[in-house]
């Protein structure tokens, strides 16, 4: 394997334009109230999140009952069907 294809692969090496995501578990949702508008701002505000490091990101971790409309930059696939189970809706955001 020549040599420009090896280097990446080593410790110390940076993912060039890597994205840092604000990352929540669909569980720490489950508190909020039922058809709630879920954003970046709002979990400030609830004081689920505290700081922003970036575009919201939600993760699949937790279960939720609650029907809840979520504005985020990201889903993983666990965390889009466990919300709209749920009777919620998921929308991106660029």
């Amino acid at each position: 394997m020549p040599l420009y294809r090896r280097i990446p692969k080593l410790k110390h090496f940076p993912l060039v334009n890597r994205q840092q995501f604000t990352v929540v578990n669909v569980g720490a949702l489950a508190g909020l109230t039922a058809n709630t508008e879920v954003s970046l701002a709002s979990l400030m505000d609830a004081g689920i999140v505290t700081t922003d490091d970036g575009p919201l990101k939600i993760l699949g971790g937790g279960d939720l009952s609650v029907p809840l409309t979520v504005h985020a930059a990201a889903f993983t696939a666990t965390a889009r069907s466990k919300i709209e189970a749920a009777g919620g809706s998921c929308e991106l955001i660029g």
